[in-house]
């Protein structure tokens, strides 16, 4: 028996029925972190470290202390294994930002917890960028009474770089929306 498709939110709900449109967006992207390992480089990655650990043990072969030994080098490369493969999940995180003439909307896909969804009138939208105690260029979008964090996992360049984009799409927007 298979499981039925969560229910959406309210929130869910809305983002899907206010972007189910027939035209055009006059802007859209997605932004996802930089991914620096394939998969070529994480099988290297392991069995260079299982080949670091276990060349030390070859002085051990046929000694008790080998059988010591040997469960500590396998959890260590099997928690590298884990770690590893959790990061690339967490990778797996996107935000897809798009904007028409009346409408902005946000999808925020959350690798181990429910997607987040944010929309509102374009023309009442703000990109606002400040420094932070903790991140330099910390970039938010204000409108429809919320306050939403963006473009989280860029370096301080690409949130920049998104805010201007933003800023000259959002203009965009609202100078072709109809009067």
């Amino acid at each position: 028996m298979s499981t039925p498709p969560p229910i959406p939110n309210e929130a869910q709900q809305a983002y899907y029925t206010a972007t189910d449109r027939s035209d055009a967006p006059v802007f859209s992207t997605r932004i996802a972190p930089h991914r620096s390992l394939s998969n070529k480089g994480f099988f290297a990655t392991i069995m260079f470290t299982a080949t670091a650990f276990l060349l030390p043990l070859l002085a051990f072969i046929g000694t008790y202390a080998l059988w010591t030994l040997l469960p500590f080098v396998g959890a260590a490369v099997a928690a590298l294994w884990y770690f590893i493969r959790r990061n690339d999940k967490d990778g797996s995180l996107c935000e897809h930002i798009t904007i028409w003439p009346d409408l902005m909307a946000v999808h925020r896909e959350n690798p181990r917890s429910p997607g987040q969804f944010w929309h509102a009138n374009p023309y009442w939208v703000t990109v606002q960028m400040r420094d932070t105690k903790d991140c330099p260029n910390y970039l938010t979008l204000k409108g429809a009474g919320r306050e939403i964090e963006l473009g989280a996992f860029l370096t301080s360049e690409g949130r920049k770089n998104l805010c201007l984009e933003l800023r000259d799409k959002l203009t965009q927007a609202t100078n072709t929306a109809p009067k």
